[in-house]
């Protein structure tokens, strides 16, 4: 079987556990599958498997640091859960580059490749028959006042592709924040914090403080209050290219999360601006690769004992 892909990067979190097996599976299946392809392995991930490769023998591989493979990849290949995914996908966005996930994690929202039945379904990805994505970032930028200048200076600058979260630190107080939309004042809010997810992220931690999933299509971000103090302060979800800004008023002990993968501490008076990153992160799914179906298999949807063992129901015909 001829590859699609000339160029595969292999990424992955150093001395994770059965990583060896992992990865032998994934080698063994380029090796007979796509046997004309160069592999790069990032030289982070492979650390403490200097015998394992050894063993492999280096005419069937290459280590490259990540800022060498940024733009010289077809394919990059992810083993772990999702937030390995995101940590490759942050950086290789800019590129284009193509990232399917193998899951080695728990519950695996973006991991489409289950390790178990990785020989299955890698050799038609490998020959082309995957689905691509694209799955849309956000750019966060903080600007805080100088005595040095009269404009305020930008002390941090990050991409996400899942959630931007403001949020009380060590310190435990509540967080005090300004939020506009655009040139529009939205709220003051005082609560644990704030998350800022894209339809990526949704799945995430947003959800888990009930706000609501966005389906990939949806070019927007959804705004979600953590135990707002006030109870009418509620989800809301905006469409792109709307951007956010957020004044500090209370930043004692607040902090900005990208990711959970980036942090800075904020100050009062700090502002922070989130907008619609002009990157996307183009994820490969496998042939047949069904949403919905993903979302019944990862929330456990029709999980009940009237519904229990029943086969999914079969979609209407819209024939007239």
């Amino acid at each position: 079987m001829s590859s699609a892909y000339r160029r595969i990067g292999l990424f992955g979190r150093p001395k994770s556990p059965g990583l060896v097996g992992a990865l032998q599976e994934v080698l063994d299946c380029l090796k007979l599958h796509s046997p004309g392809s160069k592999v790069l392995i990032e030289q982070n991930f492979a650390q403490g498997l200097e015998g394992f490769l050894d063993a492999e023998g280096a005419a069937s591989y290459s280590l490259k640091h990540m800022p060498q493979m940024i733009g010289e990849l077809d394919l990059a290949i992810a083993l772990g859960g999702d937030g390995t995914l995101i940590g490759v996908a942050r950086q290789l966005a800019p590129a284009g580059t193509i990232i399917i996930g193998i899951n080695q994690g728990r519950l695996g929202f973006m991991t489409d490749i289950q390790i178990s039945k990785l020989k299955d379904e890698l050799p038609s990805i490998l020959s082309g028959e995957g689905v691509v994505e694209n799955r849309g970032m956000l750019e966060v930028t903080v600007r805080r006042k100088s005595s040095r200048t009269s404009s305020p200076e930008q002390v941090f600058h990050a991409p996400a592709l899942n959630d931007v979260v403001i949020s009380r630190g060590a310190v435990s107080r509540m967080v005090e924040i300004d939020v506009f939309v655009g040139e529009s004042y939205l709220q003051s809010l005082r609560a644990d914090g704030l998350i800022l997810a894209t339809p990526t992220g949704s799945t995430a931690y947003a959800l888990s403080a009930s706000g609501s999933i966005l389906h990939p299509g949806v070019e927007g971000l959804i705004l979600v209050p953590v135990a707002a103090q006030a109870l009418s302060a509620r989800p809301i979800v905006l469409p792109k290219p709307l951007a956010v800004s957020v004044v500090v008023n209370d930043g004692a002990g607040t902090e900005l999360h990208c990711d959970m993968q980036a942090l800075t501490s904020l100050e009062d008076g700090d502002q922070i601006l989130i907008q619609h990153s002009a990157h996307s992160v183009r994820l490969l799914h496998p042939k047949g690769y069904d949403y919905y179906a993903m979302l019944r298999h990862k929330l456990h949807w029709s999980a009940n004992p009237v519904l229990s063992g029943r086969p999914d129901p079969v979609a209407p015909t819209n024939n007239g």
